[in-house]
């Protein structure tokens, strides 16, 4: 069984016992949470749309801990001027266990 679910305005293809990686949620290690905004289940072949969201499913998982992506380097210059700019980013992420569908 699996779930399509938005989460900040992206949408996840989420499995049960399986973890993913999203922007970085507020909460500790451990936490549970709850995502309400499900869009699509498939439970072996059977098929529920929303429209644009499913009423009485959510998916439940826990945070299993938080990290970082790697470092992504912006470098912005203007020729024969002598203006450079170097800056980095590093994208935060939150890892979730999914417990269950339904």
């Amino acid at each position: 069984m699996y779930a399509i679910v938005e989460i900040a305005g992206i949408q996840t293809k989420v499995e049960s016992g399986k973890f993913f990686y999203t922007n970085k949620l507020s909460g500790n290690e451990g936490d549970a949470v709850e995502f309400a905004n499900v869009l699509l289940t498939d439970d072996n072949g059977t098929l529920s749309v929303g429209a644009p969201f499913l009423d009485n499913i959510k998916v439940t998982g826990t945070i299993q801990g938080h990290a970082k992506g790697d470092k992504v380097i912006v470098f912005k210059k203007k020729r024969r001027k002598g203006y450079k700019k170097k800056n980095g980013h590093r994208q935060q992420y939150t890892k979730v266990l999914i417990n269950t569908i339904g």
